[in-house]
């Protein structure tokens, strides 16, 4: 298919972006092109956007970034057989290379040849884009489509508070951003006891209560170390999903955990943060895990299920809508932690 399309372009190294009309994407035999009919704003957007240490060292405009949709497939390569024209669908965002040890393993969200969309290649905040056809899932033909858009971002909340046992601990979501948001839910329904909620937003908090949080803890008002030990009787949070970035959050985050008790870190420091291993790791027997992209597969078919069963509502966090031409609103929302979820209509 040959012709224009709009587009949000990484224009230059600096801060914000531009909507451009760049050349539709061609398609290689193993690709699809699909034409975009939702997508969302993703905290690493707000990484690249704002030009911060980490997006300055990782990705080289100019090119169209964005990473989380829904579309139409509309054009199909030769050897492409596992989707068809006229399939909705959405994407596993890392591509990867399938012949690393990690990739020989089963372990392909650790593949260390991993490129992701709209980081590493053209992204989804077009209206269209060429994709290869093994990164697609196929969504139900009546999922709405501000649903099937965050599937991806929910991914990463799954696979972050069930990277371990959750049934019956206290788990502490650090920072109530959408995946934190989700996280929320995802907690509460694996059965979690107590869902703790910390964020220095109070916009974020209502929300985090919407989605099911037990306790709600403003950092900047409150001891979050001091408060999560009186929500556990002095024990401790089982389980600590750490969302914010924030070097003290972080730092704070060991604190609170309970001895024998489970980190799991999603997000993406700008800069070093410093830990005390001692005492607040080795002498508490703490796991640690970094957490990266979705399993492929198996944690989208967890979304897929905790969304077909009803157990999660995502619906809650979703609080604006705009088309692809007023993105800058949404950035600025996003930037000041003033939303949800932010999607954006081509």
């Amino acid at each position: 298919m040959r012709g224009k399309m709009k587009a949000i372009v990484k224009h230059h190294r600096g801060y914000g972006a531009q909507l451009q009309v760049v050349d539709i994407p061609d398609i290689r035999d193993d690709e699809v092109l699909i034409r975009v009919k939702m997508t969302s704003i993703c905290g690493t957007d707000i990484h690249i956007f704002t030009w911060d240490e980490w997006s300055q060292g990782r990705v080289s405009p100019p090119y169209v970034f964005g990473h989380e949709f829904a579309g139409e497939v509309i054009e199909i390569g030769a050897s492409v057989s596992n989707v068809s024209v006229g399939d909705c669908v959405s994407a596993e965002t890392h591509i990867v290379c399938g012949t690393c040890r990690q990739c020989l393993t089963g372990q392909f969200h650790i593949c260390k040849k991993t490129n992701i969309i709209g980081v590493d290649k053209q992204g989804c905040f077009a209206e269209y884009i060429a994709l290869p056809a093994k990164n697609l899932w196929k969504n139900p033909s009546d999922m709405p489509l501000d649903i099937a858009t965050i599937q991806e971002p929910m991914g990463n909340a799954v696979h972050s508070v069930l990277a371990g046992e959750v049934l019956g601990k206290t788990v502490a979501i650090i920072s109530c951003g959408p995946i934190g948001l989700m996280a929320i839910a995802v907690a509460k329904a694996a059965g979690a006891d107590k869902v703790i909620a910390l964020d220095i937003n109070d916009y974020r908090l209502q929300l985090a209560k919407k989605m099911g949080a037990t306790h709600l803890i403003h950092s900047m008002n409150q001891d979050p170390v001091e408060i999560t030990k009186s929500i556990t009787s002095g024990d401790g949070v089982d389980v600590v999903c750490e969302m914010s970035g924030n070097p003290a959050a972080i730092q704070q985050g060991f604190k609170m955990a309970t001895n024998g008790g489970r980190i799991s870190i999603l997000s993406l420091p700008s800069k070093p943060v410093t830990i005390n291993i001692t005492e607040d790791i080795v002498f508490k027997g703490l796991t640690v895990q970094g957490i990266t992209g979705r399993k492929m597969f198996s944690t989208w078919q967890q979304v897929s299920s905790l969304l077909e069963s009803g157990k999660v509502d995502v619906k809650p966090m979703i609080t604006h809508r705009f088309s692809l031409s007023d993105f800058e609103k949404g950035f600025e929302l996003m930037i000041k932690g003033q939303c949800g979820k932010v999607l954006l209509i081509p």
